[in-house]
């Protein structure tokens, strides 16, 4: 990294970043309810202005609990609006670095505005395309965490950081408990998807140059377990049985797997439910946000992905929407979770509104279908730009167990419905649903969706299915003589 063209004897600021300009350093606050004893900083809690990465310059907000315990008051809140502005009118992405106590009390109101005018400020900057990144240390707390600090598209957090809304003594004087050592911690937030990944503070910053696309990020890492496909087998030979038992076998390929096969980089989108995987992307130097199921994820191949699991998927196209990102997704599930607890999470709700978010998808998508496509859960990922099927994938309106289960209350018909359900690639690159059948191989795989990214044909995915649609329709004469 460049060194700064300000000098600096702040040691809280950490070595390993230096500003190579320096923002609003004349900023004094002027102590607006002149609060009994409080006299306004020196050294004020933030700090912004640009930093250089090695692909490319950024915006660097540094919010310090060493400082005036990183308290957010009316200085720091116009340093942060200010240098939103200025990232958006010089287009950079903005990485932040926090730790805070919240709201500066003894600016009372003026400082709670900057709640709402730092956020008002992100706003501007998203709508420009624009990303940004968050680093949360110990603590990260009150009004900053509930701003713009939460508003980052990627966020990072130090292990064992204490992160949330209240403080621990705040709880307890609130709610007249103290809350246990397990809440209010970045283990917390991991687990509970509000924060991406949990990272040393000292590869903070390397983290956060790679997640705003200013550094090398690494590559997706997964345990060697399965087989990318079935190349040896010809499909044409394969009943149907054996496609069946082909496309849910334990040691063939998942959709993370074939993310990880497909990409040269990963930063990781983190949620609750392992069954689908989310993550901002390279191929083939192209930035993408890929969302990958995973079926095997518990180990069983049911992997059958609930709510939280397509609220992640959600958000993942939502930010490639808004920083106009190709999106790719990774298709491979028996099916959505139909069960008590999942139908109380809005399992239906989340399938449906994940449907309106690719529909509304303003940049190109191209969905591979690498194993089984099992109704409306995997329907969701599917309704893409282009859609490609692996030669023993298959798909269809259900699970022909269900479906036997549905039509004729006899399992000893599943096969035969199978059949009937035409799944396979062929029959149904033939009804127009998908583009082609793609050979198992990570070359042909690859090729496929790079092809189709460069092809571009945002908003196709509709044209698609109306076309399918009208192969299947019959105009029957219904004039009526009288």
């Amino acid at each position: 990294m460049a060194e700064s063209a300000i000098g600096t004897s702040d040691e809280s600021f950490h070595l390993e970043t230096r500003f190579l300009e320096e923002w609003d350093r004349d900023l004094v606050s002027m102590d607006p309810l002149s609060f009994p004893g409080y006299e306004p900083p020196v050294a004020e809690s933030v700090r912004c202005g640009t930093v250089s990465g090695a692909a490319g310059d950024y915006v660097l907000i540094d919010c310090d609990f060493s400082r005036q315990g990183g308290t957010m008051g009316v200085v720091a809140g116009e340093r942060i609006v200010r240098a939103f502005h200025r990232a958006t009118d010089r287009g950079l992405s903005v990485a932040y670095r926090v730790s805070s106590g919240g709201a500066r009390l003894q600016e009372g109101m003026f400082s709670l505005v900057q709640m709402a005018r730092t956020s008002s400020a992100l706003v501007e900057h998203r709508r420009a395309g624009l990303m940004t990144a968050a680093a949360l240390r110990n603590p990260t707390t009150g009004g900053v965490y509930a701003s713009w600090a939460s508003g980052a598209d990627v966020r990072i957090a130090t292990p064992g950081a204490v992160i949330g809304f209240g403080g621990p003594r705040v709880v307890e004087q609130v709610t007249g408990f103290r809350p246990p050592a397990t809440s209010h911690t970045a283990e917390s937030a991991y687990a509970n998807g509000l924060v991406d990944d949990l990272v040393p503070e000292e590869n903070q910053q390397l983290r956060l140059e790679a997640i705003l696309g200013v550094a090398p990020a690494p590559p997706l890492r997964l345990p060697s377990r399965r087989t990318l496909g079935a190349e040896s087998m010809k499909a044409g030979a394969l009943d149907t049985r054996a496609r069946i038992d082909v496309v849910r076998s334990h040691t063939r390929a998942s959709g993370l797997d074939w993310a990880a096969r497909s990409t040269d980089s990963w930063i990781d989108l983190h949620g609750t439910d392992p069954s689908i995987r989310a993550g901002i992307a390279t191929i083939d130097g192209e930035r993408v946000v890929v969302v990958a199921m995973d079926r095997f994820h518990r180990g069983d191949g049911t992997g059958l992905p609930g709510p939280g699991a397509f609220r992640l998927a959600r958000r993942a196209i939502a930010l490639a929407d808004r920083l106009r990102l190709p999106l790719v997704t990774f298709v491979d599930t028996p099916g959505a979770d139909p069960s008590p607890t999942a139908e109380a999470g809005g399992i239906a709700h989340e399938i449906g509104h994940t449907l309106t978010a690719m529909a509304a998808l303003s940049s190109v998508s191209v969905c591979v279908v690498v194993g089984e496509g099992g109704s409306g859960g995997a329907m969701a990922l599917a309704h893409a730009d282009h859609v490609g099927m692996l030669a023993h994938s298959l798909f269809w309106v259900i699970g022909p167990e269900a479906g036997a289960a549905v039509l004729y209350r006899d399992p000893t018909k599943t096969t035969e419905l199978a059949r009937s359900f035409e799944p396979t690639a062929a029959e149904l690159v033939a009804s127009g649903f998908a583009d082609c059948r793609i050979q198992e191989t990570s070359a042909d795989v690859r090729r496929y969706i790079v092809e189709s990214i460069r092809r571009g044909d945002a908003g196709n995915r509709n044209a698609r299915l109306d076309s399918m649609t009208v192969g299947a329709l019959t105009i029957v004469d219904a004039t009526v003589s009288t």
